[in-house]
């Protein structure tokens, strides 16, 4: 019998075989403590994972008050004192088979056996390391909360309910992974989530079977469809606040333990060009910011593709001044125009990796090199002309200023980049008319990924290309029920 298979079977009745299979089940592993005593007149064993659990507090509210009961006349009526006259903890599970135990023991329980029980009891008294409510290190804002998620799925669950008070504010309870046994917390809103989404997402929750759950990555794959997708209909966010919008929207949310990120479903196209910051500026300043973002998003993708597109194969576009000043400029480049351009993207590419892949000190000196050092000698040396590591330059920054979308916007700029040193403007049309069919048949469970504008609901257009009023908008709000409603 392997260890696995043991784990499905019942907690034997016998504290010796217990203490003999936990053992076996766990391979003598040192961070397993098995703490015997005798209370009541009955033998008893005390299990808890070191490193998982607060030594203080279980020796105050676990050890203390069990040691001191009085004689009883079986395990049983031991078992009947603490639950009934005890308060030992305030999340007291029970768990009749050893897989139960192991996921309890292993999430920071202190579980309690006796000789002649068939089932034992746990008390919660976590005391694992974890990391602080710190501000997010992606989404920043000026005006808002500064309070982001942590690796802990229950500190999380808190921090949505302080800002939610609401009972309609549901958060359920799952275990994913068949070694990792990790905690996933399904959150939405009663009152507003339809009932048709929710049981759709708990069915391709079921469909999971993996051993392991690890980062957002592991699960976002089965919420989504199985079709190519560019844009992900499938969102995550490390703020709370950004969170609880989304679920008074009628969406739903998954947290992760051990991930400081929050998957919704579904996901808007629109929602990376949105900020919290919008919410807190005056109306005609948020709709600016925003149309700064969709116009950066379109120079992130299409400004080097249009410039080699120009140069290569449409240079009667350009009035004679401009046409002669980039011909004085690329007549000394060794490499055709295409080739410049890929090699000043992929050097960008490899440049921010590093920076992220290094430790943050050293992470910082790599842009500076690569700036100063490496994109003065390129141009110096005639290898890249100034133009083109201009219009480069504009498009990476272009790409900062959408941040959700960068792994889209780093494939997006290539493959305009490709196709417009190929086939001119008439690739370049050609890719985006296949970019925004794509865009346009990418859903998630009915809902488009283009909504509110495609299809059109007229209640969403508020806070899509601009934002009105916040009194205006509370009067034509959107939400994912009114959605379906209207679908219907």
């Amino acid at each position: 019998m392997t260890c696995n298979e043991s784990e499905t079977f019942p907690i034997l009745s016998g504290l010796e075989e217990n203490i003999k299979r936990i053992k076996e089940i766990s391979g003598g592993s040192s961070d397993v403590l098995i703490n015997e005593f005798t209370t009541g007149g009955i033998s008893c064993a005390l299990i808890c994972c070191e490193g998982m659990m607060s030594s203080q507090t279980a020796a105050e509210m676990i050890l203390g008050p069990v040691t001191g009961i009085g004689r009883q006349g079986s395990a049983k009526e031991l078992f009947d004192h603490i639950q009934t006259n005890l308060l030992l903890s305030t999340d007291r599970p029970m768990a009749h088979d050893y897989d139960t135990l192991f996921r309890l023991l292993n999430s920071g329980f202190a579980v309690l056996i006796a000789e002649g029980m068939g089932y034992a009891l746990a008390f919660g008294v976590q005391g694992y390391a974890s990391r602080g409510i710190q501000e997010p290190s992606g989404e920043g804002n000026i005006m808002g909360s500064h309070e982001g998620f942590t690796e802990t799925v229950r500190t999380n669950m808190s921090l949505l309910r302080r800002r939610i008070k609401s009972p309609e504010l549901v958060m359920e309870l799952m275990v994913k992974g068949e070694q990792s046994h990790t905690d996933i917390c399904l959150c939405y809103m009663r009152d507003r989530v339809p009932k048709r989404l929710l049981d759709r997402i708990r069915r391709s929750l079921d469909d999971i079977e993996m051993e392991s759950v690890l980062s957002t990555g592991y699960i976002r794959p089965f919420l989504e469809k199985r079709c190519f997708e560019i844009f992900s209909s499938t969102g995550v966010t490390e703020r709370p606040d950004v969170l609880c919008s989304k679920l008074i929207e009628g969406r739903v949310a998954l947290l992760i333990d051990g991930v400081p990120y929050a998957i919704t479903v579904p996901r808007l196209f629109w929602e990376s060009f949105h900020t919290l910051d919008d919410y807190a500026y005056k109306p005609y300043y948020a709709t600016f910011g925003r149309w700064l973002r969709y116009g950066a998003f379109i120079i992130a993708v299409l400004l080097p593709a249009i410039y080699t597109a120009i140069v290569m194969h449409h240079p009667e576009l350009l009035n004679s001044t401009l046409l002669m000043l980039l011909a004085d400029a690329e007549k000394n480049a060794p490499l055709p125009i295409l080739a410049e351009s890929l090699i000043v993207l992929l050097m960008y590419e490899m440049i921010r990796e590093a920076g992220i892949r290094l430790p943050k000190p050293v992470g910082g000196a790599v842009g500076i090199i690569s700036g100063l050092i490496i994109g003065d000698a390129a141009v110096k040396s005639g290898l890249v002309s100034t133009p083109l590591l201009t219009m480069t330059a504009l498009a990476v920054l272009g790409g900062l200023v959408v941040p959700d979308l960068a792994p889209q916007v780093t494939v997006l700029r290539l493959a305009f980049l490709l196709a417009g040193g190929l086939m001119g403007v008439f690739g370049i049309s050609l890719l985006a008319c296949a970019v925004l069919t794509n865009v346009c048949a990418t859903e998630d469970y009915g809902f488009p990924f283009t909504a509110p504008v495609s299809p059109f609901v007229s209640s969403g257009t508020g806070d899509t290309a601009v934002r009105l009023g916040m009194r205006k908008m509370l009067r034509r709000g959107f939400t994912v029920e009114a959605y379906h409603e209207q679908d219907k």
